[in-house]
């Protein structure tokens, strides 16, 4: 379809990631479904295509591209149809290494961004807590000086990548006397420091091949330099980069709903009921007409603020817009999918069964529905 937000760059990009959406994913994400991990083998295939560092800095070996290569990476991934996989590479992507690229110093960048944009390391961002999901300012994870040293106490809940991550950005308390969303500090972990451990991997309803975990913080001794940012300004680091892990998710959304809804075309127009096609029932056309329309309605808006993004406008509000909204849209549509399927929509063995499994949880991560529209409600 023509539109007037994508380069001739972007249009590269997405022909590149649909074949190796086709290639890399679709005949593997079953088993990779069963065996609850996506394989570092398949970052490692994305780093050497330059696909995980679209948007960073060119010298650190990234792409220089802007919020929209975002946008053409988390859409095609999501035409995958595999929600575990698409939230695997995006997390490490677009939710927890711009901690890095935003906020890291040229020594911690150097260190650290050209191996997480070549996918020799795996990355995951510690915010959500038993008690502090949505609200950032409640965590209780703390981090206090001795030294040369931070020594971290506390505990993160539903962290993806969690299990086999190697790189951790976590949000940590250190100041204990500041109220609400101050004093909050950013730090980077790495896997096997003293004190550091994974709880468990946690079973999901849906997006059964990304690892979760929670995880543990027992007196970790983390270095100075290990300090992500300015010192109790995390809060503002966490939000600045929800706005690229919201575009993200609205777009993933997006993609999944434009998935399914070929998937139901192609089924109803081959499936046969009282002597004729599901699709010859003026019903059916005029319900998956509906959906289409809801469709392409977000995915136009998710542009059009993703374009608002890359060029630098303050646009929190439609952000949260386009969150809430797709997130909705996606169990709406998934549930009209199913619906049309008729039992083998139940099936485990019928891709929409499991697609809107995948799909329940957008309106639930990276911000709940109610969250967004309170963001919305603030800048009417």
């Amino acid at each position: 379809m023509i539109s007037p937000y994508f380069t001739e760059e972007h249009q590269m990009l997405r022909e590149t990631l649909r074949r190796f959406v086709e290639k890399e994913i679709v005949p593997y994400g079953e088993t990779w479904e069963e065996e609850g991990v996506v394989p570092r083998e398949l970052l490692k295939k994305m780093g050497n295509l330059g696909l995980l560092g679209l948007t960073f800095e060119e010298e650190y070996g990234g792409g220089g591209m802007d919020t929209l290569a975002t946008v053409v990476l988390a859409e095609e991934l999501a035409r995958s149809s595999f929600g575990g996989v698409t939230v695997t590479v995006l997390v490490h992507t677009d939710m927890a290494s711009p901690h890095l690229a935003n906020a890291g110093t040229p020594e911690q960048k150097k260190k650290y961004l050209p191996s997480l944009i070549s996918g020799d390391l795996v990355s995951a961002v510690c915010i959500t807590e038993p008690a502090a999901g949505s609200d950032v300012a409640g965590i209780r994870t703390s981090a206090r000086k001795e030294g040369e040293e931070w020594v971290l106490n506390g505990s993160k809940i539903f962290i993806t990548n969690g299990v086999h991550g190697d790189i951790f950005f976590v949000a940590a308390k250190t100041n204990p006397e500041a109220a609400g969303a101050h004093g909050i500090s950013m730090f980077i972990l790495e896997k096997g420091m003293a004190g550091f451990t994974v709880g468990r991997s946690l079973k999901k309803h849906g997006w059964c091949s990304s690892d979760t975990a929670e995880l543990f913080f027992d007196n970790v001794r983390v270095p100075h330099g290990n300090l992500l940012g300015t010192e109790n300004h995390g809060f503002y680091s966490v939000m600045k980069n929800f706005q690229n892990e919201r575009i993200a998710l609205a777009t993933m959304a997006v993609g999944e709903a434009q998935k399914a809804m070929e998937i139901t075309i192609e089924y109803v127009k081959n499936r046969e009921a009282f002597g004729k096609t599901l699709y010859d029932n003026a019903a059916v056309r005029q319900k998956l007409a509906v959906m289409q329309t809801k469709v392409s309605m977000t995915r136009n808006f998710v542009y059009q603020v993703a374009w608002l993004d890359s060029q630098g406008v303050d646009c929190i509000k439609e952000v949260s817009m386009a969150k809430a909204f797709a997130g909705e849209m996606v169990n709406e549509v998934m549930y009209a999918c199913v619906q049309l399927h008729g039992g083998m929509g139940y099936m485990k063995e019928s891709v929409i069964e499991r697609m809107s499994r995948d799909a329940r949880v957008q309106s639930i991560g990276g911000g709940a529905t109610e969250v967004m529209y309170e963001e919305v409600a603030k800048r009417l």
